[in-house]
């Protein structure tokens, strides 16, 4: 017997319900893990909200590490005890124990603690993919990046300053304004500016930036259009405010601007893809070229809490879910 958040319906924060559930031995390729800590992302809320639709009942959560419990048939490379985490496997990291794709599982070197790889796993691979496989950034290049005080945020400005390019954040307070600086964004605008993009071309001497990062969605597409230099690349990895709008492809023919909707789990479908984003991951914290931080922290069995100052834009930065 275990237990999990599980929603029956989707909507707001209130259709999450701690349950009981049974929990088989884990199955030929599977290992069960016992949770010692849980990440917290948006795409957790798209979930939970229907906008990225889930037969139901659903679990929920992507993100988590823990310690292996018992090993299935035809496991090699795990054994029981053994420091895990994830993020791209079967949703449902909001449980004490759970059975998981050994496959889909990396190990935590020693350097690193759960509360970290419970929220660097999807934050962090997401960065890393980010900056060096979706648009080459190179020292030199100026880069616009929406949400920068964000779990993600703040890992993408840290590694892309470590990288020599400049970094414009765009935050919706003051008050996360100061985080983004210190995670190293250059330059930091607030959200919702009527002058937003002239600020953007402003700082850029009119030339605009080579990528726009974009988690935001519907509020900033405009914004990011404007911002962007000619060829330069729209990012659009979130949309926390909404869907962006349909899209009319023209819009990119006046600057000969490039769009691209990645995802983690295309970068990750492999398991050399995996490893090789996890290791160089793994290898800047260990290095520190980034410090991620947990700045929240909530039981498991208060998530619907911790979603909802998700969503007010409550929280700054890793929000961690300990069962």
């Amino acid at each position: 017997m275990t237990h999990a958040i599980r929603i029956h319906e989707t909507g707001g924060p209130e259709v999450m319900r701690w349950e009981s559930m049974e929990l088989n031995a884990p199955e030929a390729g599977e290992v069960q893990v016992r949770n010692t800590a849980v990440g917290l992302n948006y795409i957790d809320t798209y979930h939970r909200s229907g906008l990225y639709p889930l037969p139901l009942p659903s679990l929920l959560g992507q993100e988590g590490a823990g310690v292996v419990e018992s090993v299935g048939s035809g496991v090699s490379g795990l054994r029981v005890g053994d420091r895990v985490a994830y993020a791209t496997g079967p949703i449902g990291a909001y449980c004490e124990v759970r059975n998981y794709p050994a496959d889909k599982l990396v190990k935590l070197p020693s350097g690193i603690s759960d509360e970290i790889a419970a929220t660097i796993m999807l934050k962090g691979m997401t960065a890393e993919y980010l900056l060096h496989r979706t648009a080459h950034v190179q020292s030199g290049d100026v880069i616009l990046l929406h949400a920068a005080a964000g779990g993600t945020g703040v890992l993408v400005a840290q590694w892309a300053a470590e990288m020599g390019v400049t970094v414009i954040g765009v935050v919706s307070s003051e008050e996360k304004a100061e985080i983004a600086r210190q995670h190293g964004c250059q330059h930091v605008l607030i959200s919702g500016a009527d002058n937003l993009a002239a600020q953007v071309l402003e700082i850029t001497n009119g030339k605009g930036v080579k990528v726009a990062y974009d988690s935001v969605g519907k509020d900033t597409f405009e914004v990011t259009i404007e911002s962007l230099m000619p060829c330069g690349m729209f990012v659009s990895f979130g949309q926390a405010s909404g869907p962006i709008p349909d899209i009319n492809l023209r819009v990119f023919a006046p600057k000969n601007l490039y769009f691209t909707r990645p995802s983690l789990f295309v970068y990750t479908r492999t398991r050399e893809l995996l490893e090789q984003s996890a290791a160089r991951l793994f290898d800047a914290v260990l290095s520190g070229v980034l410090t991620p931080q947990v700045r929240q922290s909530y039981a498991l069995q208060d998530a619907a809490q911790a979603h909802q100052e998700l969503e007010s834009r409550k929280t700054v930065g890793a929000t961690v879910l300990t069962p």
